[in-house]
Parts: structure tokens; C-alpha cells; sequence
């Protein structure tokens, strides 16, 4: 869901940083001073680590803060927002209905719910459940993501059943990899047909309860208790702020689950068991051959191209990312919603797992990764790299293009020369096919947009050059603000508009590249 946070696992910028040359298992207190040094460089409110090795959880720990606000202290059992890492839940719910029989991973998903459309008759009459889970729809990076991003929109299930009808394909069905958020929502709504249950209940009964994680949640709504909770904070302005909560989605089947250092490092251990759990792994959650179609290869990606760990292959399974390291498979995923980031990472072949989750965003990216792999390239036998000074060099320049763009829009339109434009022009009702209704107004002097159905997407609309306007969204918790590009009829009067991000480091789940307003009333 951040784009940061997929660039750096698909490109696998993997970081190392510890005082010292370090082989083998580390120390509890080499954890500690790691994430310590690397929380000076990253600004970030709170953090937890969690390692399991041969089969016990040997560290959990919480660091930093849960609220800049409240200052009360992170421990193993605070609870993050996981975000991506929930599809992995996702995909285990559905392989216990495969184990059970009722559904089979090859099954049509027409066959549980007709509403669903895709952009291609073939396309929808040929889509199975495999490809909910696997990201080779077709369709672009994030398509549909506007729907719950950002959180607060009307839209249901209902709307998001047939909403792919109206999206245009960058790639061949089933050839490219471009991750979608929107179709494990809709495998989601298939748990629910198929269990009657919802996904949040049935994820909560047949995991979450039989693992024990008993602190963690498939929603907000449902955690027992928020005394433990971290808050979600940006460091994208240069210091920490405060975001609101996160609200709830259509379902939490792409990225609901709340949880911590403690139950997530259960979770690893069931995986790395291969299925087994409880006391003498007497309980199986999945098979040895439910797992390893959990963890092969459905769509191809480039293998990590760093001669350090000399990977072969790379590529998604069901709600994981495989890859392989110094001879080793790596398993691991990630995930990022406004003010949380977390990565979750295995390595079978060592009996090791480790969860990274904190509160923040944007650097949050930066240092799940410095920990992570810290401690995986210290069981790799791999010296120092100065991967966190890689990184933070990569997250200044980073920011610093990002900044140089958007200020020279505001400047440009600061300067820009309005006469030649008449603002009555363009006001009025637009609505695209799948997004719904936007409005240009008068709000007193100031041209305005909002849209009907997210309503945090309302903003000053300003003259940017030829007919293109620049929008600063009331919405600020992210980086989204956006440009308007109208076209006219041959009177001059505007007929419809296109959106694209300013910034080159907008968040991919902002997809205004996905819509095509038409004008379906002048005011």
C-alpha cells in the first residue's frame, strides 16, 4: 500500500548496521543497540522487534514511544497496524476452506461471486482465485485504491465487486507482476459467501484464537482493548506529527490486522513449523503441502541484483515475497498505511524469523529494514555494509527531488498569470465511472474541489499554466496534493479532466491516473 515500502522490497535495499563484525545468532544486547542507533537516525516515534529461532521466541522487545503526545513506552505487546502483512492471513484462510474442500485455489471466482468484472470478458470469466492473491491481474499499480485510500470513503462491497470493468490494463493477463490491493478485498467478500462468516470473524476464530495471539485484531473496532495501542505519526514534514487512526476498510482482508512484536513472532513460528502449533506442535493450522503452495513462485520478479547475496530467483507466492540469499529461501512481506509500516521476513532454512513493526511513516520504511536485515546478514555471515548510511542517503535525495518538484509547482503558481483564464469555465459536476461525483465550486473567492464519496479529498483548486490546476488537498497526513487537467469544448468551457499525483514520491494507492471526469452538470 506505501510505495516507499514496495520499492525498497521489490528492489531490495537491504541494510546492515551494527557496531562491530558480527557472525551468527546476535546478542540480545546487540539487538537493542542496534535498533537504539538506528532509531537516531531514523525519525521514529515507537518500534518492536520480535526474532524466533529453532523454534522459540528469543527476543521481543518494544522501543520509543506509542504517542509523541501521551510518551508512554512501546512494548512487545503493543499493537501496530500490520497493513499488507494481513494478506498473508488472507491466503492461509483460504487455503484451511481448499483443506476442508470447500473451495479449491483453481476455482472461478464467478462461481462465488457473480457481481465480479474485470476489463476483459475473457478476463472475467477466466479469473480464479489464485489470481486475487498473486498480483498478475493486469491491471496498474494500486488500481481502485482511491476506494479506501484515504480511509473515510462511502464505498461497499457492493461497488467494488464490478469497479475493474472500468480500468484500463497495463499488461497481458497473468504476465506481469503489479501489486492490487482492491482483489484480496474481493477475496475477502469470497471467505464471507463461502463460510458466511466475515472475513474478520472467520480470520479471528480459525487463526488469531487457535495461534493465541491474543492481543491482536482484525480491526480496529475489534481490539479489546486500546490501552495498548500504538498511534500513527508522519515524519514526512521534517518532525513527527500525530495521524488520525486508520478507519476501517471494506474488509481487512488487504491490510486490517492489528498486532505486535509478541503474537506476530506465533504467527513466524506456525510457518516455520509448517504448519504446526500448540503445546509438542500437537495442532495444525495448514499442511506441509498447503505451505509450499503458500510459498512458490506464481509471478516472476527480478531477483536482488546486490553480489552479496547472490540471489537466483525472486518472485510472490500467496501473500508472500520469495526470494533466495546466499543459498538460503527468503520469505517475507511488507506493509505501510498512513503512519504504520512493518516487515515480516523468514528464512527456513535457518529456522529463523523476524518481525519489525513502528508508528511512522515515512522513515519508518528505512529502519524496518536496517533491523531486518541487520540480523539477517549477521546469520549470513555477511560484514558491515554501511547499509544505513546507503539508505539514509537514498531517503535524503529521495526526499529532496520529491520537495524540488512540489515547490516548483507552488512557486509556478504563485506567479502564474490568471487573466487569460475565466474560473466560471470549469465549475461544475464531474463524475468518472468508477470514482463517482466531483465537484469545482466557488468556495467565496477561492475556486474548490471535493469529491462525493472521500470526503477528505476537498481542497483549494489553483491556476497552475495552460488548463491545468494544481489542488492542495485539506488532506494532509500524506503527500498527495494533485494536479487537474481539463479539456474544453469549442467554446472553452471544460467537458472533463484527468488527475495525476504532483509529487514523484506520491504514494502509488493515490491513483488519480485512474480517473476520467466527464462533466455531468454546469452550475
Amino acid at each position: 500500500m506505501n510505495k516507499t515500502i514496495l520499492k525498497l522490497s521489490v528492489f531490495a535495499l537491504f541494510l546492515c548496521f551494527t557496531n562491530s563484525v558480527c557472525f551468527g545468532q546476535m546478542t540480545t544486547e546487540q539487538i537493542d543497540a542496534l535498533v537504539k542507533n538506528s532509531m537516531a537516525k531514523f525519525k521514529v516515534a515507537g518500534f518492536s522487534v520480535g526474532v524466533v529461532k529453532d523454534g522459540k521466541i528469543i527476543y521481543a522487545k518494544g522501543f520509543g514511544v506509542k504517542s509523541i503526545n501521551s510518551k508512554a513506552s512501546v512494548d512487545e505487546h503493543t499493537n501496530f497496524a500490520i497493513a499488507s502483512n494481513s494478506k498473508a492471513f488472507t491466503t492461509v484462510a483460504l487455503a484451511i476452506l481448499v483443506e476442508e474442500g470447500k473451495l479449491k485455489w483453481t476455482d472461478k471466482v464467478k462461481t462465488y461471486v457473480p457481481e465480479f468484472k474485470m476489463y476483459d470478458s475473457y478476463v472475467t470469466e477466466n479469473f480464479i482465485i489464485e489470481d486475487l492473491l498473486t498480483h498478475r491481474s493486469g491491471l496498474g499499480m494500486g488500481a481502485g485504491d482511491l476506494m479506501f485510500f484515504p480511509d473515510g470513503t462511502d464505498f461497499t462491497i457492493n461497488d467494488l465487486l464490478p469497479v475493474f470493468q472500468h480500468f484500463k490494463p497495463v499488461s497481458q493477463f497473468r504476465t506481469k507482476w503489479d501489486y492490487d490491493n482492491l482483489l484480496y478485498i474481493v477475496a475477502g467478500e469470497i471467505i464471507k459467501r463461502v463460510t458466511g462468516m466475515t472475513w474478520e470473524d472467520f480470520v479471528t476464530k480459525r487463526i488469531l484464537e487457535p495461534l493465541k495471539m491474543n492481543d491482536s485484531a482484525t480491526a480496529y473496532d475489534k481490539l479489546k482493548s486500546k490501552n495498548n495501542l500504538a498511534s500513527a505519526h508522519s515524519s514526512d514534514k521534517g518532525k513527527l506529527e500525530i495521524l488520525p487512526d486508520n478507519k476501517e476498510m471494506i474488509n481487512g482482508a488487504a491490510g486490517g490486522i492489528y498486532s505486535n512484536a509478541e503474537d506476530m513472532c506465533k504467527w513466524m513460528l506456525a510457518h516455520l513449523n509448517k504448519g504446526k502449533y500448540g503445546e509438542g506442535l500437537k495442532d495444525t493450522l495448514f499442511s506441509v503441502p498447503t505451505q509450499r503452495k503458500l510459498w512458490k513462485i506464481h509471478t516472476v520478479q527480478d531477483a536482488d541484483p546486490d553480489p552479496r547475496y547472490n540471489s537466483h530467483f525472486a518472485g510472490y507466492g500467496l501473500g508472500f515475497r520469495l526470494t533466495d540469499k546466499k543459498g538460503n529461501m527468503v520469505v517475507d512481506h511488507t506493509g505501510g498505511l498512513p503512519g504504520m509500516a512493518s516487515k515480516v521476513t523468514m528464512i527456513p532454512d535457518l529456522n529463523l524469523g523476524i518481525v519489525v513493526l513502528t508508528n511512522t511513516t515515512l522513515e519508518g520504511a528505512g529502519i524496518y529494514s536496517a533491523v531486518t536485515n541487520t540480523i539477517v546478514d549477521s546469520y549470513l555471515g555477511l560484514n558491515d555494509n554501511d547499509w544505513i548510511g546507503k539508505l539514509t542517503a537514498f531517503f535524503e535525495n529521495r526526499n529532496k527531488t520529491g520537495d524540488t518538484v512540489t515547490n516548483q509547482v507552488w512557486e509556478a503558481v504563485k506567479t502564474a498569470d490568471k487573466s487569460k483564464i475565466n474560473e466560471n469555465d470549469y465549475i461544475g459536476i464531474y463524475q468518472d465511472a468508477w470514482f463517482g461525483k466531483m465537484e469545482v465550486f466557488k468556495k467565496g473567492d477561492q475556486l474548490w474541489i471535493k469529491s462525493y464519496r472521500s470526503p477528505k479529498l476537498n481542497g483549494p483548486m489553483m491556476f497552475y499554466k495552460a488548463n491545468t490546476f494544481a489542488i492542495k488537498w485539506e488532506f494532509q497526513d500524506m503527500n498527495c496534493d494533485a494536479f487537474a487537467m481539463f479539456s474544453l469544448d469549442e467554446n472553452g468551457k471544460a467537458n472533463g479532466f484527468k488527475m495525476k499525483g504532483i509529487s514523484p514520491n506520491i504514494d502509488f494507492s493515490f491513483d488519480f491516473q485512474d480517473l476520467d471526469l466527464k462533466r455531468v452538470e454546469k452550475k
